[in-house]
């Protein structure tokens, strides 16, 4: 099986999904977006996993359009939080990724815009539709949410005692200093908040929470930090995830380079603590990991209200 017979081709319009208004691509990774009647674009993102014969795609799809959480790292933070989606909306972003691209999405991660816990009656909704859905049903353990560390958040999400279903926590630093400096959440939820959530989080068992990191040159990545992180988790069920910044326009801060990264993760490795890199997919599209939003509907709809 190639890629192309996983991908597919763009379908025909369907009436169960908003129209795609444009798209990017990187290779076989695609951004699409999504109009909706107010004006405004939902963001989503195939990307194209497996090898050695063996595809699948994983969809990663936007909760919100924009985002309050103010990351300093962020594009999407940049847009500031312009309204949640429907639970119509979540669920059609990935009728239109099967249907227009014939994806077959086996994966979807709740890693687009927005926070998801702060959308999360609608979230949660989402997530039994996908499941049920007897369409494109998405199995419990194919589906993650990902949060900056709300933990009130994270304690509800669990209610769903679905043991399968993976957290994300977007960590990004290895003390409280460093992160309320880059996530203001951490001024409401400090890590010792979000450990303790973490901890209480119900998994099936071998399962870990997946801790995304993040890597910013100078801020984030010193070996040092690499302990702190090791000290932090220690006795946690936890897979870190390292992703070196992703270059944003406007956003002053830089990637490690490759050797400095290899070093951070192996610095975890060697104290215990799984740990591994992400690959970068869909940096030249706008489309990895920070990099979704368009600023400019911000400013639009600004000039619009005054």
């Amino acid at each position: 099986m190639t890629r192309l017979d996983i991908l597919g081709q763009p379908g025909a319009p369907d009436a169960d999904y908003l129209p795609i208004s444009r798209e990017l691509r990187e290779g076989d990774t695609i951004k699409f977006c999504q109009r909706s009647a107010d004006g405004l674009e939902i963001e989503s993102v195939v990307i194209p996993m497996g090898g050695k014969g063996v595809f699948w795609n994983t969809l990663c799809v936007s909760s919100q359009v924009g985002c309050a959480r103010g990351c300093t790292f962020c594009q999407t933070a940049r847009m500031g939080l312009l309204r949640n989606l429907s639970v119509e909306e979540i669920v059609g972003q990935v009728r239109a990724a099967n249907r227009h691209y014939d994806a077959r999405v086996r994966n979807v991660v709740f890693m687009g815009m927005g926070e998801p816990m702060d959308n999360l009656d609608n979230v949660m909704a989402a997530l039994v539709r996908l499941h049920e859905d007897p369409e494109f049903a998405i199995a419990r353990k194919r589906l993650t949410v990902s949060t900056v560390g709300r933990c009130d958040g994270i304690r509800r999400l669990a209610t769903l005692n679905w043991r399968r279903m993976g957290l994300a926590v977007s960590l990004n630093a290895p003390n409280d200093e460093i992160r309320s400096r880059i996530m203001p959440i951490n001024r409401t939820d400090s890590m010792a908040e979000l450990r303790d959530a973490i901890a209480a989080w119900p998994l099936r068992g071998g399962g870990h929470v997946l801790i995304e990191y993040v890597l910013l040159k100078g801020v984030n990545d010193e070996i040092e930090h690499a302990r702190q992180l090791v000290d932090y988790l220690r006795g946690l069920p936890t897979c870190v995830n390292l992703i070196p910044w992703n270059p944003i326009d406007g956003i002053d801060f830089e990637s490690p380079d490759e050797d400095r990264a290899n070093a951070f993760q192996l610095e975890l490795m060697n104290a215990g603590q799984l740990a591994f890199q992400r690959r970068i997919k869909g940096r030249t599209a706008l489309g990895a990991c920070g990099q979704l939003g368009n600023v400019e509907l911000r400013r639009s709809r600004s000039t619009r209200s005054g």
